[in-house]
């Protein structure tokens, strides 16, 4: 039996997975761990990418999750399926430093439910870093809202099985932010996340402002979605001035987000999250209030 299970969830990511899985080829740690490369219904040569590599890395296995969309439920098919007590994520289109799988296991030593350290500057140029804050490069993440728990992101995380099952592992339903309730649902079960500062990732940024967009809308439609289930803001989320009411106050608003997001992706990006974050709380005012629906 495989001391720990390495979980990578991806859909249509033939083009990075061959570099993640090359990055897991040079890993530094001797003990006995195998793979689970979880298929969320790719259209793509994904599969074929990871199959070329089932001779080279231990245990290498395809999981089909394709039933339902989401990376948190292809996360817990692919725990489903695995046979370690320990458990590690991390994402088709980043990259593990070489000891990243040995620096993990030594943090799951110390506590059972752990996160690494996120790096921007191996795989992005000097400009898209530049554009924004890397969340998780000093520390865990914090959130102005919620419970007041650290959280941190699946691309780099490790926890001991029987704790994932205990909470009932990712909810499925939260499409985006699925780690952040993760991480919220398991600290106030009893269990503390700890911060593996030398467990390195090296993350890939969206670099174009369509994905910038998207990214941000998401982000922003789930920012909303936690707040309803955990709890209001307690301070500012991203520059919401923008959510003043009023043809002036908008403009000034407007001006004020332009001023503090000098790069245009940073400002697509914080854009995009305001637009997730309205139609998410206008949906719910609707849901509660179905005469405010136009006409």
């Amino acid at each position: 039996m495989p001391a720990v299970s390495v979980v990578i969830p991806c859909r249509n990511a033939a083009d990075t997975l061959g570099t993640q899985l090359d990055a897991l080829l040079r890993q530094t740690y001797r003990g006995s761990w195998e793979v689970l490369v979880s298929d969320n219904g790719s259209t793509d040569q994904t599969r074929l990418v990871a199959e070329r590599y089932a001779q080279q890395l231990p245990g290498l296995r395809v999981v089909d999750c394709s039933e339902r969309p989401g990376a948190g439920y292809a996360r817990n098919v692919a725990v489903a399926a695995s046979t370690a007590e320990r458990v590690v994520f991390c994402d088709a289109d980043d990259e593990v430093a070489p000891d990243w799988l040995e620096q993990m296991m030594a943090a799951l030593d110390r506590g059972r439910f752990v996160a690494g350290r996120l790096d921007g500057s191996k795989l992005n140029a000097a400009a898209v870093t530049r554009s924004r804050t890397l969340p998780q490069s000093t520390g865990l993440q914090e959130s102005p809202f919620g419970p007041g728990l650290p959280h941190a992101s699946a691309e780099n995380m490790g926890i001991y099985r029987t704790t994932f099952e205990s909470v009932g592992g990712f909810d499925a339903t939260v499409r985006i932010l699925e780690d952040t309730d993760l991480c919220w649902r398991v600290q106030l079960a009893g269990t503390p996340l700890i911060f593996a500062d030398r467990a390195v990732v090296h993350v890939r940024l969206r670099s174009t402002l369509s994905g910038m967009w998207r990214q941000g809308w998401g982000y922003g439609h789930a920012d909303a979605l936690l707040e309803e289930r955990y709890g209001p803001a307690a301070a500012a989320a991203p520059d919401r001035v923008i959510r003043s009411t009023g043809r002036l106050r908008r403009l000034a608003g407007l001006g004020r987000l332009i001023n503090r997001n000098r790069s245009p992706q940073a400002l697509v990006w914080t854009l995009g999250w305001h637009a997730g974050h309205r139609a998410f709380t206008r949906q719910e005012r609707l849901m509660a209030d179905p005469d405010l629906a136009p006409r």
